[in-house]
């Protein structure tokens, strides 16, 4: 029998417009090398490795009537070069170039009768750099039954990997009279799940009812309890801003100011938001704080975790915006995350980095589910944060420089930030509201110029603070494996 979507998966579909594309990203920058990587190199490779996600050769059916959850089928015209596509920049093919081009392709939604998912292969850019932007649908990706596509292309070492052909012939699709015979028999073994779903259909049409007659300035529940910076109406239109640092940066104001990587690049965050502010004339005082949903990762009961999503918990954080001294910024993040740390279920990050294929793109998919389980709390953005191998990785025989997340927008809340660190970078992938975010580039300068900041305080002439009792939750590469905690 197909397998029915959960219900988080079809609050997904049913909630997604052509304003809220449901969908994680990935973005890796490709270095020349000995052998070339193009495109009939990704679809070879795409072609090798499908077989280990298959729901990536399925699509989404409706039960007729709608009297159950949709199901699962293979797509009997699954076509492998319309989901893996080709783009090129204008010369001289700049970094800025391709922001807007991945600006404009993130904007564009699935087509939900297809598998849920596209990858391009981006060529042009400069250095002889190429890219490839991986879109996968948030139904589609639950860290449990899928993982996202980019954590099977990718390979430790620049050697062909011998993956066996899977022999893929698609299943005959179930007809109308078999669906609805399935749900039938699904509701007799799980009435509340039935009743859920009917529940979920009344609130639909009461949901429709209203968008009709709404007059409000924000679309969907409001992010905050007062409009903050980043709560607004989304419009059709993105724009994708990228920064990249280097994780020895993190790493020394860490050894100085004691916390965690994570509260460095989190106290990064407050400390770009604060700049940014600023400069957009928003009001800043010293009690100026923004929430933040920063997904957790955490141990299973057993201690052996059963899938990535069971794992991945939300942690709401208030954000110090307000503050003026970034070290004290970083101290009270530090404060703010001790309750997790102190918990005892906070995972090492270095095993997080060393689990196979790679692993942050998947952990950026559950951490957006999980955040959307969260969206009746007020908070204004959300912020995932995983850690990567920090050997390089290859794809195709290409070495993989650099890697961006993007996260979805959804619920009026206008910005969302990833991060994933990776070979010795840490990279940060911001996806904003091309109306509702004014000058996000600016945020993006923001941002580095708040690590600046901390860096300086933590220079050789500055005198060195003890670590005291702030043992490290989130240090991503610490050669300790009693460091514990992390984000997903």
């Amino acid at each position: 029998m197909p397998r029915r979507l959960d219900a988080l998966d079809v609050t997904f579909l049913d909630e997604e417009t052509s304003a809220t594309p449901r969908q994680v990203m990935t973005l890796a920058v490709v270095a020349p090398g000995e052998r070339p990587f193009d495109y009939d190199t990704l679809v070879q490779v795409v072609n090798e490795r499908i077989g280990l996600v298959p729901r990536y050769r399925q699509r989404v059916a409706a039960v007729p009537g709608g009297i159950g959850s949709p199901v699962w089928v293979d797509d009997a015209s699954f076509d492998l070069s319309y989901h893996v596509r080709r783009s090129a920049l204008p010369s001289p093919g700049s970094n800025a170039a391709l922001r807007e081009l991945v600006s404009r392709l993130i904007a564009r939604r699935l087509d939900l009768t297809r598998p849920l998912w596209e990858a391009y292969f981006i060529e042009g850019l400069e250095g002889g750099r190429c890219a490839v932007l991986i879109k996968s649908h948030q139904a589609l990706v639950d860290g449990s039954v899928t993982v996202d596509l980019a954590q099977v292309l990718l390979d430790e070492s620049a050697h062909d990997r011998d993956v066996p052909s899977d022999g893929w012939k698609p299943r005959s699709e179930p007809g109308g009279a078999s669906l609805v015979a399935g749900s039938l028999v699904d509701a007799a073994l799980d009435p509340r799940r039935a009743a859920s779903r009917l529940r979920s259909g009344f609130d639909k049409v009461q949901a429709r009812v209203g968008k009709v007659v709404q007059t409000l300035p924000v679309v969907g529940p409001v992010a905050a309890d007062a409009p903050g910076p980043f709560s607004g109406r989304l419009s059709q239109h993105r724009r994708y801003v990228t920064v990249s640092t280097r994780l020895d940066q993190y790493r020394g104001v860490r050894d100085v100011h004691g916390g965690t990587v994570n509260d460095v690049i989190l106290a990064t965050i407050a400390g770009g938001i604060r700049g940014w502010m600023l400069t957009q004339a928003e009001p800043v005082s010293d009690k100026t704080r923004l929430r933040a949903m920063v997904p957790m990762s955490v141990a299973a009961p057993d201690g052996v975790p059963t899938s990535y999503g069971s794992t991945v918990r939300g942690h709401l954080l208030s954000l110090p915006v307000g503050e003026t001294n970034p070290v004290v910024r970083l101290h009270q993040v530090s404060y703010a995350l001790k309750a997790h740390r102190e918990t005892g279920v906070a995972v090492a990050a270095n095993t997080l980095a060393s689990l196979p294929g790679f692993a942050p793109t998947t952990f950026h998919a559950v951490g957006a589910r999980v955040a959307e389980t969260q969206a009746h709390h007020p908070y204004d953005l959300i912020v995932t944060n995983v850690p990567g191998p920090q050997e390089p990785m290859f794809m195709g025989g290409a070495q993989i420089v650099e890697t961006y997340p993007a996260i979805p927008l959804s619920h009026g809340r206008t910005l969302s930030i990833g991060i994933t660190s990776y070979a010795g970078g840490v990279y940060y992938g911001l996806v904003a509201d091309r109306q509702a975010v004014p000058e996000a580039d600016i945020l993006g300068q923001c941002l580095e110029e708040a690590l600046a900041e901390l860096v300086e305080t933590a220079s050789p002439t500055r005198q060195r603070a003890p670590r005291g009792g702030l043992a490290p939750v989130w240090d991503q590469h610490a050669p300790s494996v009693d460091d514990a905690g992390s984000t997903a």
